[in-house]
């Protein structure tokens, strides 16, 4: 058996040979004699002369190769009181079946399709759909309001959005069909056509250009998966930016699949046949990965989950989950477990169900803290085990492999590099820093198979982002360190993108919302830590002078108008009227002060700073706990 060490050092000395032996994996109709093309630096792309098709892998081949019976696909959704299998043979015949209606519709290979949808089986297959016949779709999670869904709208100029009637979170139905006409009504970029799938507990009132989903594919022949260059678009994820259009992530089709499906034995330990539960939202990089394209890409069976860890109905779900479908990996955040956590401090739940089929615990999303972490294991007897990665990356960057060697666990960090990423940690200067001392966390181009190779249609801003912060590195926006025996401690942003929950927001964006209210003259968020969601979004805002009202209505209205603006995911539930913010003498806002002062850390006073007592004023409302439900 190979070593972390062996396959570590393989990765970083003959990566050329290391990605054509991990590219074996994969079916390919050209397969790739090269696996990197260096020539445009620092753009990058891999396997160059490959071609494939993405969802032939991750469908057609497992039925070509016997096992059309076998489980690929179950949805299990508490909030509806349902359960639906599909096996490889029949998810392969309502992918092709959706296909066929996209190419009805005129979306060929290179078009866009924006898929706006809960967590239905639908949603996979428009995504497989899409990826059959050389479309690239653009998932947009179904929290987020009209004027966000308009933003991505009009980047990615879809030919045809695929929504669905209504989402259900909790008890409460939220009609998705209203959210969708606002958000076309906003966008300069007009979609052709809306697929609408029709949800029994809430129909939509369909207009001129909209179809239903059941309608469209009853009348259309299916479609046939259609080769692709490896390095064409598979998709275009939409992570945070700090202010206007969001960053559009793009990702490739050969460095994707080829990453995935080595990631599934090596990182997860899971092949064809075994269960993995990934407890996320199909809206999330972590569900495109690994709810519908890895799971599939390795022949195992995945498991799509319509509810929340607590609440739908009890803090028990994950345990019924894993019990019921034979789970062998369970993948969520960190935010999950405390709030099961919560709900359940003993976890007597566990009680009622029979785990022995669950070999692992694999958490991401935000920092893993070390009480979460042994409230895990010490319930459940199995490797708990911290990885970190991020929208950008699309797989891993740091990991326990439990599939090539499993390392000893260090509470606090998500272990060592994985192979292929060569991690380093840089002072301001762009020089190394000693093990044990924070810097900003770094990789050293060019990134593995399955990274972003760029932002779609702004190759400027991909450099500008990620690339010009050190020559040579990709800036992962995190600061840390790596001790002497080579694991990385993640801890915590360089930027002004806080994690809550698992879902990284821009608290540039919500300060934009902020400020649109006629009241307010400026204001700040900041992230602050909390012990359920990581952190919890905090703001403070002045107003403008002679404005004379009850700043308990003010903030009320600002908690209203973030929620419109971006979503009920924004979660800015605190808002604080002050009467200044400190800041530097240029002008500048001392957000980080504020938000060590705020989780209580004795925050040194910056020497630029224009007014200290500005500070002192405003540390006691720092210091008071915000509202975090």
């Amino acid at each position: 058996m190979e070593t972390y060490e062996d396959v570590f050092r393989a990765s970083t000395e003959d990566p050329e040979n290391f990605w054509l032996k991990a590219a074996e994996g994969i079916d390919w109709d050209v397969t790739p004699r090269r696996a990197l093309d260096s020539s445009g630096a620092p753009f990058y792309r891999w396997f160059p002369d490959g071609r494939l098709n993405v969802c032939f892998n991750a469908v057609d081949r497992h039925v070509a190769a016997g096992r059309g019976e076998q489980p690929a696909l179950v949805h299990d959704s508490p909030v509806t009181g349902t359960r639906r299998t599909y096996t490889y043979a029949q998810l392969r015949d309502e992918v092709a079946a959706f296909a066929g209606a996209l190419v009805r519709l005129g979306v060929g290979q290179g078009d866009r399709v924006v898929i706006y949808m809960p967590m239905v089986p639908e949603a996979a297959i428009a995504m497989l759909a899409c990826a059959r016949i050389g479309a690239v779709h653009s998932v947009v999670f179904g929290g987020f309001a009209p004027r966000e869904l308009a933003l991505r709208i009009d980047d990615a100029a879809p030919k045809v959005v695929v929504s669905a009637s209504c989402g259900i979170e909790g008890k409460r139905v939220i009609a998705y069909k209203p959210l969708l006409d606002q958000a076309i009504a906003l966008a300069a970029h007009k979609p052709q056509k809306c697929v609408i799938l029709q949800r029994p507990q809430e129909s939509a009132e369909l207009g001129p250009d909209d179809l239903d989903w059941g309608d469209l594919v009853a009348a259309a022949p299916p479609a046939d998966c259609v080769p692709v260059p490896a390095t064409d678009p598979l998709y275009i994820l939409y992570t945070s930016g700090t202010t206007g259009k969001p960053k559009g992530v793009v990702r490739d089709c050969g460095g994707y699949a080829v990453a995935l499906r080595w990631s599934m034995r090596a990182v997860y330990d899971v092949g064809p046949g075994e269960t993995m539960f990934t407890g996320s939202d199909v809206g999330w990089v972590v569900g495109h990965s690994y709810i519908v394209y890895a799971p599939l890409l390795a022949g195992a069976t995945t498991v799509l989950y319509e509810g929340k860890p607590v609440g739908t109905p009890d803090a028990g779900q994950f345990w019924r989950v894993a019990a019921e479908h034979r789970v062998k990996t369970m993948f969520t955040a960190p935010t999950a477990f405390r709030a099961i956590r919560r709900e359940d401090p003993e976890g007597a739940l566990t009680a009622g169900y029979d785990l022995s089929g669950l070999r692992h615990l694999f958490l991401a999303g935000e920092r893993l803290d070390p009480e979460t972490y042994h409230w895990a294991s010490d319930l459940l007897g199995i490797p708990v085990i911290d990885h970190w990665w991020q929208t950008e990356t699309g797989w891993p960057i740091v990991a326990n492999p439990v599939g090539i060697e499993a390392a000893p666990v260090k509470p606090g960090s998500p272990t060592r590099p994985l192979p292929g990423w060569d991690v380093r940690v840089l002072d301001p200067s762009g020089d190394p820093v000693p093990a044990g001392v924070d810097g900003a966390i770094v990789v050293r181009l060019p990134l593995p198979p399955g990274a972003l190779p760029t932002l779609w249609n702004d190759d400027e801003r991909y450099v500008a982002s990620y690339l010009s912060g050190y020559d040579g590195y990709y800036l992962t926006g995190d600061s840390g360190h790596i001790d002497e025996d080579g694991y990385v401690f993640v801890m915590g942003r360089t930027d002004d993108v806080i994690n809550v929950a698992g879902h990284r927001l821009s608290t540039g964006s919500m300060e934009e919302a902020l400020a649109a209210h006629p009241d307010v003259a400026e204001c700040a968020v900041i992230g602050v830590a909390d012990a359920l969601k990581g952190q919890v979004p905090r703001g403070f805002v002045v107003l403008k002078a002679g404005i004379d009202r009850e700043p308990s209505e003010v903030e009320a209205e600002l908690v209203r108008l973030v929620r419109e603006r971006i979503g009920a995911v924004a979660s800015l539930k605190d808002v604080a009227v002050v009467a200044a913010l400190p800041k530097t003498r240029s002008g500048k806002i001392l957000r980080k002060t504020m938000r060590g002062i705020a989780d209580g850390h004795d925050e040194p006073i910056p020497s630029t700073v224009d007014d200290p007592g500005v500070i002192e004023i405003l540390r006691p409302v720092l210091r008071r706990t915000g509202h975090t439900s």
